[in-house]
Formats: C-alpha cells, sequence, structure tokens
C-alpha cells in the first residue's frame, strides 16, 4: 500500500512540476487517448429480452458505421442486464457510473427501471441515454441537461391518434388500457388530441397490468356502441387483445385504433385478428425511403435478423451519441459543448429525420398505420413534427 500511495504523491507532484513549466499538455493527450466507457443497462432476460437485444445492435451498428470510434476514440463496453426490475435500478445504474466509470450511459426499456436511472444521472451528472422508456418525468419535471430521449414518450403516438379518428368521422369513443404509468400516460395524449378534434370519450376502461381477462370489458364496449375504440396495450397482452376482440364479434363492427405499440412486433401471433387495426407510430417497417431500405438491409446483413422500432431506436442512440462525440472530437468532458452539439443535431433517422426539444425529446413526424397481412402498411402522416409538451421541465 505505502509504495502504491508514493507513486500517486510523486505523480502529482511531477504534474505539479510540468504545469509550471507549461508541460501539461501530454498528460492531457493521453487522458484524451484513453477509452471512451460506454455503459449499456438494458433487458438481456425476460419479457424484454429481445427489445435490449435489438437496441444494442442499433447502437453498435451506428458507431460501426464510423469505424467503431466516437470522436476519433476506441470504445470500451460495459454491459449490465437490468432484468426490467425497477427495484434495482438504482443500484444496477449505480454500478455502471461508480463502479465502471462509464462516460455514457445508455438505457433503458422499462419506464419504472429508467427512473432509478433518472436519478443516478441527475445525482452523478453521467451523460445518459434513453433508447426507449417513455415516462413522462424524463423529460418533463425530472429533465436534466445531462439526459437525452431518442425514442418517444407514452403520450406522443397517441397525440397523433385524435384527428386521425375524427377525420374518419368516429364522434364517439372507448378508451382501453392497463392501468399504470405507460397507460396513464398514453391516455394523456388520446384525451387531448381527441377532445381538441371534438370528439367524446363516452367511457374509460381499465384493468391492472398485466392481467389479460379482456371479457368482461369487451362486453361493456358491445353494449356502449361507441363509433370506435382506442387502446393502449403492448407486447403479449396486445396480441391477445386483439384475438379477443374479433373473437367477442366487435372486429368489422367497431373499428379499433391504438398507439403503435398495439402492433408492433406482435402480428404473427396477433394473426388475422389485427387486419384493419389502425395504429399511429413514429416508425414502420414499410416506410418506402431509400434511408429506410438501406438501413434494413445494412441491419439484416449485420444481425441476420430484421430490424424493428427498438432497433431504429438504438441505430439512433447511436447516431445521436456519434454527432456529439464528434462535435468535441472525443472530449466527452467539455459538457456544455457536447450538450449543445447534441441539442442541436438532426438525426437523418430510418424513421425520417428528426431535431431534439428544448426538454430533450424527439421531435418526430408520427406515421398513421394499417395492419394488412401482417404487416404495419403507412397511410400517411398523422402528425407533422410532433413534440412533447417537456411540462415541467426546468433545465437550470
Amino acid at each position: 500500500m505505502p509504495s502504491s500511495r508514493r507513486l500517486v504523491l510523486s505523480r502529482s507532484a511531477a504534474l505539479i512540476g510540468a504545469a509550471s513549466t507549461g508541460l501539461l499538455l501530454p498528460e492531457i493527450v493521453r487522458a484524451q487517448g484513453a477509452k471512451i466507457r460506454v455503459g449499456l443497462m438494458l433487458p438481456y432476460t425476460g419479457t424484454f429480452a429481445q427489445l435490449g437485444v435489438a437496441i444494442e445492435n442499433g447502437v453498435r451498428m451506428a458507431i460501426n458505421e464510423q469505424g467503431g470510434k466516437l470522436g476519433g476514440r476506441e470504445i470500451e463496453w460495459f454491459k449490465v442486464d437490468d432484468e426490467s426490475d425497477p427495484s434495482k435500478g438504482v443500484e444496477n445504474a449505480s454500478k455502471l457510473v461508480q463502479r465502471d466509470k462509464v462516460d455514457v450511459l445508455i438505457g433503458t426499456v422499462h419506464s419504472g427501471v429508467q427512473m432509478g436511472i433518472q436519478k443516478v444521472a441527475r445525482d452523478s451528472g453521467v451523460l445518459s441515454l434513453i433508447p426507449n422508456a417513455g415516462v413522462h418525468a424524463a423529460t418533463r419535471a425530472l429533465c436534466a441537461p445531462n439526459v437525452f430521449r431518442t425514442s418517444f414518450t407514452n403520450s406522443q403516438p397517441t397525440l397523433a391518434l385524435g384527428k386521425a379518428m375524427m377525420d374518419r368521422g368516429h364522434k364517439k369513443a372507448v378508451w382501453i388500457t392497463w392501468k399504470y404509468a405507460a397507460g396513464d400516460e398514453a391516455f394523456e395524449g388520446f384525451k387531448e388530441s381527441y377532445t381538441k378534434a371534438g370528439g367524446t370519450i363516452i367511457k374509460e376502461l381499465g384493468l391492472p397490468f398485466p392481467n389479460v381477462e379482456f371479457q368482461s370489458l369487451l362486453t361493456e364496449i358491445a353494449a356502449l356502441k361507441p363509433d370506435a375504440v382506442a387502446c393502449f396495450f403492448a407486447g403479449g397482452g396486445a396480441a391477445k387483445f386483439m384475438r379477443d376482440y374479433a373473437a367477442a364479434g366487435l372486429k368489422g363492427k367497431i373499428p379499433l385504433y391504438g398507439s403503435g405499440f398495439l402492433t408492433e412486433g406482435v402480428l404473427d401471433a396477433a394473426g388475422p385478428a389485427a387486419d384493419g387495426v389502425i395504429t399511429t407510430m413514429h416508425y414502420s417497417d414499410s416506410l418506402d425511403t431509400p434511408r429506410n431500405k438501406k438501413f434494413r438491409l445494412d441491419y439484416a446483413k449485420a444481425f441476420k435478423a430484421q430490424p424493428d422500432v427498438y432497433a431504429v431506436q438504438g441505430y439512433d442512440t447511436g447516431l445521436l451519441l456519434v454527432q456529439g462525440a464528434n462535435a468535441v472530437k472525443g472530449d466527452l468532458g467539455a459538457k456544455p459543448a457536447l450538450y449543445k452539439a447534441m441539442e442541436g443535431a438532426v438525426i437523418d433517422s430510418p424513421r425520417g429525420k428528426w431535431t431534439m426539444s428544448k426538454a430533450h425529446n424527439p421531435v418526430q413526424d408520427m406515421y398513421l398505420r394499417v395492419v394488412e397481412n401482417k404487416e404495419n402498411k403507412v397511410l400517411g402522416v398523422a402528425a407533422k413534427a410532433l413534440s412533447d409538451s417537456g411540462a415541467g421541465c426546468k433545465m437550470g
């Protein structure tokens, strides 16, 4: 122990001596030559494992297109499986920040876990990029200069839904979702856009997450006879909801609409029950643009899999990080300049170009999509350059 302590002391003495003679430059250059430490805190097991892998693939692909470097510097990767467990959020994020000393923390999918990352990011000041979780607080009341999101807020897709439904003559709607944060926040966007367009929500229906016993609620919908139903469900529960909706005889009688997550990644599981379901979302596999086609081809070659919205969000996280790092020539410690570059970034994404809001959330187009033969087919743009309100965000 004494010898290592002596080494530290003599090294600092040498630095002080060097500083007085103006010879500090080589030391700074050496520090700059060190690898940038990138931490990935994503779900690698459990329900969201596939999403974690798709996000990581996207991040790595964007950086590999730049020769695998950030601002000319090599990268060292650190990974933690967040297990989609909110109770471990702070502990896992702290491992990456305190133990692994990461320069940037990328995560996560689950909004509950994100709240843990948010606390660590705000307390430590580490650059934090959110590639999925749509929880409002991250870019509203708990926003921070070092936190940037590249995905969506939970209310963003449904903010584009109300007008699209009214345009189709659906003046009375029933809303149904799981009663948890994401469902409540999706409802906020729907309520605002639908009532603003002149629609009336005749009933709000909910069940606890992740309950999938929909039967009694579907019976209630049939009795209410709305012009349309709007909803927020995702994953396996979304597939079952669409199958049960059809089995209850509602398909073809009462049109079904939803936040895009209703039909994302579940069309095989939902089968014919999903046909005709209309959603609003910031991406579609079938976007007919050269940028999206090239991305899809490159991703399929690299990973022997088809990319989804999660892969796109991961890719855009990588693009944002590349732009920021290049602007400061790899010196992520130059925080004001780094944040300014990221705030001003225009991301040339497979979803279409997007910019960053003042609260650090994407300002992006929302597409209107309909399911046809197990594909989300784009009908058009439901809302141009849509921004989350950022309500309550103070960057000070």
